[in-house]
């Protein structure tokens, strides 16, 4: 399944859904991170909109994410 383009709020909003915890804004990036098993993953979404469908793909992995699980989550 493709990775769709979204607005910068959306794509928190359904990562909040997963335990993702916006941490800070630094101009125009948000920088989110989440515990999980004994280490802390960190992420940076650029406040765009929208994020471009190739960003969003490299956030999804760093996230440890899969298109199909980040779908459900919208």
């Amino acid at each position: 399944m493709k990775v769709p383009s979204l607005p910068y709020p959306q794509i928190i909003k359904a990562l909040q859904r997963d335990g993702w915890i916006v941490v800070r804004q630094r101009g125009s990036h948000i920088r989110l991170q989440k515990h999980a098993a004994d280490e802390l993953l960190k992420i940076t979404i650029p406040a765009h909109r929208p994020v471009k469908r190739s960003t969003l793909s490299h956030i999804l992995k760093q996230a440890r994410i899969d298109v199909d699980r980040f779908l459900e989550l919208l």
